[in-house]
């Protein structure tokens, strides 16, 4: 039986932050890591396509919490004890540079992942926390005084118990039988499976534009990229982020309705191709589009109007004017299914915030147990704020442990 004083379940982006933190603040304390895989950080090493989203360039809490579609009102007070520009410090001090990117994420100045990875594995030498691989957990047993963990190798035992572990469903059962409530997981950032002839063979082809869910209020805007099978971008992933449960509700199988010109309405539309045929009568509607927008999905919006590309303007009639302003304001497609974005598998659900202190990040059921990142029902859009949640959740955690330790 080893005994620790602090043990962190979970071997990725919030378990190191968490274990990192406390032993700064109290290098004398015993921590150990028990990471059930053979490797850790897996998450942080492919995340950002390799390059590690950090966090975002966002630095106002206020501002940081909207980007949560579950969390935003808990997240409030811990992003104002630790927040975007912390994280920025965190990793400076330690010899991390990150660099702003045009879209407000941050980066590592390497562009590699491994430079966030090198930095955790350095600091935990530096304060020799213990990094125990191949070690999922069995059993968790509460005590008074302290917790019993049992791996399928060791018997481990410690007064303070953090969770780290992220969307584990076994992990979750666990704390379901200790009496926490789960909210059931849900995908949350996923593309849309869509197979629509006007999308056919424009892989690759980008525009902005906003999205909305035919019959709900779910709606978001944002660079909406075409694929071989569907719509993805990151105007796409913030509709799945904040209709995670809606959308699951309805087995992934709903309309959307797009508007390919984001803020222009189908009135100012239809006013603007009205204009065009009378400035430029005769010149050919393939050739001639009025609205920044790319060529080839223009060709193909014009021919589900019932045009031919070499029309020319002059000889459209009214109806295929409101047509192609239809298609490009109010265009409905069929979406059947989904496919889980690559980089950034994040799941909507985990233990009920509601049970959760988060001024210490502490269980209300138990005071010796803590939690941090995805364990909880806390999740984000993409751009590096699924690990700012990480961070700062395990900055609070690690101060409150060290208060109590």
């Amino acid at each position: 039986m080893k005994n620790y004083d602090v043990i962190i379940a979970g071997g990725g982006a919030a378990g190191f932050f968490t274990a990192i933190n406390i032993n700064e603040r109290n290098p004398n304390l015993r921590v150990a890591i028990l990471e059930r895989g053979k490797e850790v950080l897996s998450k942080v090493r492919i995340s950002g396509g390799g390059r590690c989203n950090v966090t975002h360039a966002c630095f106002v809490p206020n501002d940081l919490v909207k980007f949560y579609p579950r969390g935003e009102k808990e997240l409030r007070g811990p992003f104002n004890r630790f927040c975007s520009g912390d994280t920025i410090e965190w990793f400076e001090k330690r010899g991390v540079a990150l660099k702003i990117e045009e879209d407000g994420r941050m980066f590592p100045v390497t562009d590699s992942s491994q430079t966030i990875i090198d930095c955790f594995l350095a600091e935990a030498k530096k304060y020799k926390i213990d990094i125990l691989t191949g070690q999922s957990i069995q059993q968790l047993y509460n005590a008074e005084t302290h917790w019993k963990i049992t791996t399928q190798s060791e018997v481990f035992t410690t007064p303070k118990l953090v969770m780290a572990t992220g969307s584990n469903p076994k992990m979750w059962e666990m704390m379901q039988e200790l009496g926490h409530s789960i909210v059931p997981p849900v995908p949350s950032l996923f593309t849309f499976n869509i197979k629509d002839p006007r999308i056919k063979d424009l892989m690759g082809v980008s525009a902005l534009a906003t999205v909305r869910v035919k019959g709900s209020k779910l709606e978001a805007s944002g660079p909406t990229l075409i694929t071989h099978w569907g719509m993805s971008g990151p105007g796409i992933l913030r509709l799945s982020a904040w209709g995670a449960r809606e959308l699951a509700d309805k087995e992934y199988r709903f309309a959307i309705i797009v508007n390919w010109l984001n803020d222009v309405e189908f009135a100012e539309c239809e006013h603007t191709l009205k204009e065009l045929k009378l400035e430029h009568a005769k010149k050919t509607v393939g050739k001639l589009c009025p609205f920044d927008f790319p060529k080839r999905l223009w060709e193909s919006l014009i021919i589900a109007s019932g045009i031919t590309p070499d029309t020319r303007w002059a000889d459209l009639g009214k109806n295929q004017l409101q047509a192609l302003a239809g298609q490009l304001t109010q265009g409905e497609y069929q979406v059947n299914g989904k496919s889980t974005f690559k980089e950034e598998f994040v799941t909507a659900g985990g233990i009920a915030l509601k049970e959760v202190n988060f001024k210490t990040m502490q269980s209300k059921l138990y005071e010796n147990l803590y939690f941090a990142g995805e364990v909880l029902n806390i999740d984000a859009i993409t751009g590096g704020f699924n690990f700012q949640n990480a961070w700062t959740g395990g900055f609070i955690a690690a101060e409150a442990v060290v208060g109590t330790a």
